[in-house]
């Protein structure tokens, strides 16, 4: 394990001053859609490129003689990362590819049901109803209000819309549209019980949130390694519990691994080495920060916006205000203005880059400042809110 780092406050502005250096976004707009894919620092970004002229050069002497072990080294550090072990991680392109793989390989039968949120992600809902359509399986589709706070409502919420023939639940850990954090050690624990499998649909939470995926309790997860963890566009990953890979079937055709080992799960031909291997770097900038650290600071971009324009008339925060609720991730509305107006005119007057998401029956402006995101681009943001909403 890396050496923790000190705690350092989420407004020291002569510390998060140099982790922003270490960033090159570009001068032309502020960008706060970083919930798409995270910027690589600068140190990453250089040893990407390290990295891809060495596979370049040294060509099929380096993925036939050197890749097996380098990308064993990626593992464990994944492993140490995650609380996993290395063996119950394989190293995908996307939380997409990890889900693809659970879902279409999971021993359902049919008339089985899976158990889901509106809320989830829109990919993971298009995995979910195409797998029910080919295997015969029901889809029960659970709404959660996004102001509903109460921990105890929403379990029961989920609780509720289990049925005899559910056999898996999704869970999202951090909502894609409004930011909420989830209960998923609660849910997964619910599932347990019941003897049903969640899978967690990890794609935010991994290094935005400062966990260890082992500690969820659910035996199948899927995750993004270049959202928040920092490593470079196309890494994700998958766990699947090591007593559980037996079940998966792959997804693409491979009889060259046994049925208990992960990479039977992983043969997509030839992958590019440069991005993985810089997942190395990432991980090793995320630790000097710290990811308590990191967390807190995130969080602390999030409220500064939030606090700026949560008495406005007009403008609703779709974001649970509890800070334990959200991190980076929120979302509002101003009424009367459609939130493509909205972002239309955030770029237009201020160069200030959002995004519309689906949030219940309308939309809402996604905002997700990152660590390079400056106080005054947050304030600059509030600011032109309430002038909107005027």
């Amino acid at each position: 394990m890396t050496d923790i780092p000190p705690d350092i406050l989420p407004d020291d502005e002569a510390y998060w001053s140099t982790i922003r250096r270490q960033y090159s976004p570009s001068p032309d707009f502020i960008n706060l859609e970083n919930g798409y894919f995270g910027m690589p620092a600068d140190p990453v970004r250089a040893a990407l490129v390290r990295y891809q002229d060495e596979v370049d050069r040294d060509n099929a002497l380096f993925l036939r003689t050197r890749w097996p072990e380098r990308l064993a080294r990626v593992k464990a550090l994944l492993a140490d990362f995650t609380g996993a072990a290395p063996d119950e991680l394989l190293v995908t392109r996307s939380a997409v590819e990890s889900l693809n793989i659970l879902l279409q390989g999971y021993p359902f039968g049919t008339g089985d049901a899976i158990l889901m949120a509106r809320h989830d992600y829109d990919s993971s809902h298009d995995i979910v109803r195409m797998t029910a359509a080919r295997r015969g399986l029901d889809v029960v589709q659970v709404d959660v209000p996004h102001d509903l706070a109460d921990e105890d409502a929403l379990v029961a919420l989920y609780e509720e819309a289990i049925t005899p023939r559910t056999r898996v639940l999704l869970l999202t850990h951090i909502v894609h549209r409004t930011g909420r954090i989830m209960p998923v050690a609660r849910l997964a624990a619910l599932a347990r019980s019941r003897g049903i499998d969640a899978i967690v649909d990890g794609a935010h939470a991994l290094a935005q949130l400062d966990y260890r995926v082992a500690d969820v309790g659910a035996p199948f997860g899927a995750f993004n390694l270049h959202k928040w963890v920092g490593a470079p566009l196309g890494t994700g990953l998958l766990y699947i519990a090591r007593e559980r890979i037996p079940d998966i079937a792959p997804l693409y055709g491979d009889v060259t691994f046994g049925r208990g080992d992960i990479d039977k799960l992983g043969h997509v031909g030839t992958i590019p080495p440069a991005p993985v291997l810089a997942v190395e770097d990432a991980l090793a900038f995320h630790a000097r920060i710290g990811g308590r650290n990191k967390e807190a600071r995130l969080r602390w971009l999030a409220r500064r916006w939030m606090d700026g324009v949560a008495d406005v008339p007009g403008v609703r925060l779709f974001t649970p205000r509890a800070a334990r609720l959200h991190c980076a991730l929120g979302a509002f509305g101003i009424d009367g203005v459609p939130a493509a107006d909205v972002v239309r005119r955030l770029m237009d007057e201020q160069r200030i880059f959002t995004v519309v998401r689906r949030i219940s029956d309308g939309e809402g402006v996604r905002v997700t400042p990152h660590l390079y995101t400056r106080p005054e681009d947050v304030d600059l943001l509030a600011a032109a809110i309430r002038r909107i909403a005027s």
